[in-house]
């Protein structure tokens, strides 16, 4: 098929949603930025695959603006904004495709309560929604599952995954296990009365987040995702700024890669040594454009709002 997947009124509120966006960053004194989405690293992150290019030398198309951004933080950007293509491997679905259009910005000496105010303001005068409520993942694990996600063990979350989405996941890792769980069964629950933050995730599940201990005692990473109508919107964290705990944090990436059976991939070394320059205190989100536009029009799936998805890129 020659012709667009969506509507010439989606393509129109698309650009409508992008000029309401800029005049929020604007009136804000967000600078918009441009960095590349061509990079000879990659996310190390195992659950994320990077499309790669192979020329004389490895390149990777960007999951993400995050390191590129951050460096521009630790230069002395100050609060920064992008609407960029992003782009993930094998995913192709309903919600997914695998070029896609990502919001990522940072708030310089911001803690992640005040930016994930910041995403409620933004999301809800574009939806026109309730404010967020804010729900712990072990509360949710509680409420959903009757599990403590911290405290479980691995042979419980197991059964667990079995007996509640009936997927056989001996091959799965404790990591593994909770993230079936909630793609199964929390996330399908949240964000239908009121937008939804999932927050205080285990701490192996930190990413680039920072990490402390929550009033139980049990390890966690500063960030949240945001749901509305059981859809992941954003992705917000408290950035890690230590150098030495992020290159700690991308060699087991790069580890579990390889004891999963995946593809290596290079790590960020201009990150770190940015990092070892001083990135400033900060907090940054992510958030999926092409979601947040199929939210705003009402429809279905990513292809009602995409001029050209992948089945006729």
């Amino acid at each position: 098929m020659w012709q667009p997947a969506c509507t010439h009124d989606a393509i129109k509120a698309r650009a409508e949603l992008y000029a309401q966006l800029r005049a929020f960053f604007f009136e804000r004194s967000v600078l918009e930025v441009e960095t590349p989405v061509l990079s000879r690293s990659g996310s190390t992150d195992p659950y994320l695959d990077s499309l790669r290019i192979e020329e004389e030398s490895v390149l990777f198309l960007q999951t993400s603006p995050e390191f590129a951004m951050k460096r521009l933080l630790a230069d002395g950007s100050g609060d920064i904004y992008q609407i960029c293509k992003s782009f993930r491997r094998n995913e192709v679905g309903a919600r997914h495709n695998p070029e896609f259009t990502m919001l990522e910005w940072y708030r310089v000496g911001w803690s992640l309560d005040e930016l994930m105010s910041e995403v409620a303001t933004l999301v809800c005068h574009v939806l026109g929604c309730p404010e967020p409520r804010k729900l712990s993942y072990k509360k949710a694990f509680h409420d959903v599952l009757e599990i403590n996600p911290f405290q479980a063990s691995l042979s419980d979350l197991r059964d667990c995954c079995k007996t509640r989405t009936g997927c056989d996941a001996l091959g799965l890792d404790r990591d593994g296990c909770l993230d079936l769980l909630v793609s199964h069964c929390i996330e399908p629950t949240l964000g239908f009365n009121e937008p939804c933050f999932l927050m205080d995730y285990p701490a192996s599940q930190a990413s680039l987040a920072r990490i402390e201990k929550d009033v139980d005692g049990d390890c966690i990473g500063k960030r949240a995702e945001l749901y509305v109508q059981g859809i992941e919107l954003a992705n917000a964290y408290d950035e890690l700024t230590d150098a030495e705990e992020q290159a700690r944090r991308f060699a087991e990436d790069r580890a579990l890669r390889v004891e999963l059976g995946l593809q290596d991939v290079n790590a960020d070394e201009h990150l770190v040594a940015a990092l070892q320059n001083g990135l400033p205190e900060c907090a940054g989100v992510a958030l999926g454009l092409d979601r947040l536009l199929l939210l705003k029009q009402g429809a279905n799936k990513l292809s009602d709002v995409l001029a050209f998805p992948f089945d006729r890129a």
